[in-house]
């Protein structure tokens, strides 16, 4: 596996549909996406988190069409924990919002905000169909039946090759980037990731719009393509590991409890040990330190002794 790179922070994903310099794109995204048929896209005011990391990587794309604040997130693998990640994302725009516009939370007059809309591109190779995801679904009411005060719907695309073809044929950069990233995938199957980029970028139709644009950053492009790639498979590395270790862990703690529970017990002790060792080193930008947790034990057993993680 290549090294990711550490200094290029930016998906491919973002590079297109979040460039300054290619906001009539932005806008035929934000049209497919809600029906609409905007045709200025110098409307469109971008305020992405540079400073919101996940693996190394920025939030992807956030900005505000007239009344609405847009935030978008690419996924080639499922998370459903989307919703508490944009949560997050939406509570730090309103501030910046906040106070750019020179608001006051504590005065008395009624303050009008942009309306939020939460939206996950996803073209993973798993099955999925477009769904809403619900912060609601995470909440303990099992335990506790307390209404919750608070929710979160993000709605989730399915952008693969094939998929939403009316949506597709009203953005064109879009169904274009799902053809790429659908060749890439097939060329991998025989090719090594650079290669595989190389191939793809090569054999797109010279009628793409996005064509000129991904072959005058060439090199840029294949950084990110090589880093996405690389840290998909870290972490799949790393959900296997963990549930490799959360199954030993789990099978001395059953012989030392002789019973079933005490075997599922250590292994989900086992999940969440390596869980938040990674979430310790995400936040530190430590994405080296990731992948040796994920495939080295003695490293990762270093790793738990430096974080104090038990």
């Amino acid at each position: 596996m290549q090294t990711v790179n550490r200094e290029h922070k930016d998906r491919l994903f973002r590079f297109l549909f979040g460039n300054k310099e290619k906001k009539e794109w932005t806008l035929s995204l934000y049209n497919a996406v809600n029906g609409t048929s905007y045709t200025e896209p110098d409307d469109i005011q971008f305020t992405t988190i540079d400073d919101a990391v996940y693996m190394g990587m920025k939030n992807d794309l956030s900005f505000i069409l007239f009344h609405v604040m847009n935030i978008y997130e690419q996924q080639s693998t499922y998370n459903p924990n989307i919703p508490v990640r944009q949560l997050m994302y939406v509570g730090k725009l309103y501030d910046k919002y906040i106070q750019m516009n020179g608001l006051n939370i504590y005065g008395k007059k009624l303050m009008h905000l942009p309306i939020p809309k939460l939206v996950v591109f996803y073209n993973g190779t798993a099955e999925k169909e477009d769904t809403v995801l619900n912060l609601s679904d995470a909440f303990e009411t099992d335990k506790e039946p307390v209404e919750p005060d608070i929710e979160v719907r993000v709605r989730m695309i399915n952008i693969n090759s094939g998929k939403n073809p009316e949506m597709m044929k009203s953005c064109r950069p879009l169904a274009e980037y799902a053809w790429l990233v659908g060749e890439i995938r097939k060329n991998r199957k025989g090719m090594e990731i650079e290669e595989a980029v190389d191939k793809a970028i090569d054999d797109m139709p010279k009628e793409y719009v996005i064509r000129p644009f991904l072959i005058g950053n060439k090199a840029e492009v294949k950084d990110m393509c090589i880093t996405e790639y690389n840290e998909a498979e870290t972490m799949k590395m790393i959900r296997e590991e963990s549930r490799e270790e959360g199954r030993e862990e789990g099978r001395e703690e059953g012989r030392r409890e002789g019973r079933k529970e005490g075997r599922k017990e250590g292994q989900k002790e086992g999940e969440d040990k390596l869980g938040r060792l990674v979430t310790q080193l995400v936040s530190l930008g430590r994405t080296s330190d990731i992948q040796k947790a994920a495939v080295d034990k003695a490293a990762r057993t270093l790793l738990y002794k430096e974080f104090n993680i038990i």
